[in-house]
């Protein structure tokens, strides 16, 4: 079982021989032109459009504040790796920051036009004025200045 991202679409894959595939309708609504047409031909050959469990929404988004991915994830990014949480499905993204929680979940998953991501990251946001470190984006505490994501290793 897949669950497809918008990069799936916009890559201009489809799904071979007897793949089962889920998306969700907030997929539809970040693709745009051919691809979007693409999107309603996959539903069309088979793909089913689901929803997440709300438990399964919780966990992503406790994995992503763990894994300070938690501001770069949408809304439809996350109830789609809840969806392959709850299906026990392989998630399909482009997206490193879904692949990152997702691995951290013990989700497979697998890029189309990039590599999958080599390792699981734990990322945090440094200060661009003083350099003080948080777990989660936002202004410093300290002198006030924007934080930006960094890769602690």
């Amino acid at each position: 079982m897949l669950v497809l991202d918008s990069s799936f679409f916009i890559e201009d894959r489809s799904l071979e021989g007897d793949e089962d595939a889920l998306s969700l309708p907030g997929v539809r609504d970040e693709l745009e032109d051919a691809s979007r047409f693409r999107f309603d031909a996959t539903v069309g050959q088979g793909m089913r459009l689901e929803t997440p469990s709300d438990e399964a929404v919780r966990e992503v988004r406790g994995a992503a504040r763990e894994t300070g991915d938690a501001s770069v994830l949408s809304g439809t990014d996350i109830r789609l790796v809840a969806l392959a949480c709850d299906e026990d499905a392989t998630l399909v993204t482009d997206d490193y920051a879904m692949q990152n929680v997702a691995s951290r979940l013990g989700v497979g998953s697998r890029g189309i036009g990039k590599k999958r991501i080599d390792e699981e990251r734990d990322w945090r946001y440094q200060c661009a004025g003083c350099g003080r470190v948080y777990d989660e984006k936002k202004r410093c505490g300290v002198c006030g200045s924007e934080t930006t994501r960094k890769n602690p290793s």
